[in-house]
């Protein structure tokens, strides 16, 4: 590979990484609009011409009007003012112009540097089947909303909800992996260490997994059900587990069943992720490689720590701070995954034997 393909890799990759910055963006302003209760409040869905908010008084209280015949306004907000709504409104409002502005910051250099072939043909597919993706996930975002204007519903549905949250972390990790490879093409061969390498894909998933069972704990309203750790008020499985019916029902609908999944799937996460960092910590992976499995190990104990927090607190706001941590854990993650790429079964023979070999 020539220097002028090295850095047009690094570049893309880069501007790959911005991205990325741009999806945690999205979670932080999602994640706020949520905890705020501002899901269903703007009722209308133009993702090409609704770049400017209400700018007159007349505006607003259409925009109010439609959120008055929305069921979550009549049954829990029959007394709001029109300042209370654009409180709500405008944090909803920023998070789809954040959108707005990452399909731009997307396809425009991806253009650009389609032109001056600094991609190949397989890449620029790839990328645009993440694209498309994420068209996918906001589409997802829009009818949530949809629901709360045509149904009876007064919350997000976590059935919408927790797929919601998980296919942004499959492109995230996606994207993460794409730009990585790119910043730094060549894996350095790492002998020994597969069965680490296999530890942390399998970490990678745990978070993701426990990630979307954490958003259904978020829509579901299952963090007030259970406020004590490590037992549910003294049961180790909740009373009333599988009372609904369909039996399935219960894993993605019931309050306490879906915080008893989330707890055992936190607990298992962490386990693993710990000792995933602390066999990279003690393997000869090199300084870099180090620093990413010390920063893993910090974040996932600060995540277990937030986490139990948050179920003893009952403070969705801290369960938020715990959303956002989540994803730099997976960051965290994906990194030292992505270190360890050049990583082999094989152990290098000790110096005295490769002398009497010779």
């Amino acid at each position: 590979m020539s220097g002028a393909a090295a850095r047009g890799d690094r570049l893309v990759g880069t501007w790959l990484l911005v991205i990325c910055f741009m999806i945690f963006g999205m979670v932080v302003g999602g994640g706020h609009a949520r905890t705020i209760g501002a899901g269903f409040v703007i009722q209308t869905w133009q993702p090409f011409t609704g770049i400017v908010p209400p700018l007159t008084h007349a505006a607003w209280e259409r925009a109010f009007g439609l959120y008055k015949a929305t069921a979550q306004y009549q049954a829990m907000q029959p007394k709001m003012t029109l300042g209370q709504f654009q409180s709500l409104y405008l944090p909803m409002f920023l998070d789809r112009d954040w959108g707005r502005l990452m399909a731009v910051v997307f396809l425009v250099p991806l253009a650009a540097f389609r032109l001056r072939g600094r991609i190949s043909n397989r890449l620029t597919a790839w990328l645009l089947f993440l694209f498309a993706l994420g068209a996918g996930e906001a589409t997802m975002g829009w009818y949530m909303t949809y629901e709360g204007m045509t149904s009876r519903i007064l919350q997000p549905s976590p059935l919408y909800l927790g797929p919601h949250f998980v296919l942004a972390m499959l492109i995230f990790t996606a994207m993460l992996w794409t730009a990585l490879t790119l910043r730094n093409p060549e894996p350095a061969i790492l002998p020994g260490l597969a069965r680490l390498r296999g530890l942390l894909s399998v970490s990678i998933g745990l978070i993701i997994a426990t990630i979307g069972l954490g958003a259904l704990v978020a829509a579901s309203g299952a963090l007030k059900v259970y406020n004590t750790f490590p037992l549910m008020d003294g049961h180790a499985l909740p009373p009333h587990a599988l009372a609904l019916h369909p039996l399935w029902l219960n894993f993605l609908a019931n309050k306490a069943t879906v915080q008893f999944e989330h707890r055992v799937a936190a607990t298992v996460t962490a386990i693993v992720v710990v000792v995933a960092a602390a066999m990279g910590l003690r393997a000869p992976v090199g300084a870099k490689a180090r620093d990413l499995f010390l920063l893993l190990a910090g974040l996932v104990s600060l995540q277990y720590i937030l986490g139990m927090s948050t179920l003893v607190s009952g403070m969705a706001e801290l369960g938020y701070v715990h959303e956002l941590n989540a994803v730099l854990l997976l960051a965290a993650c994906i990194a030292c995954r992505h270190a360890l790429r050049g990583a082999t079964a094989a152990v290098p023979l000790p110096v005295y034997e490769m002398k009497a070999a010779e």
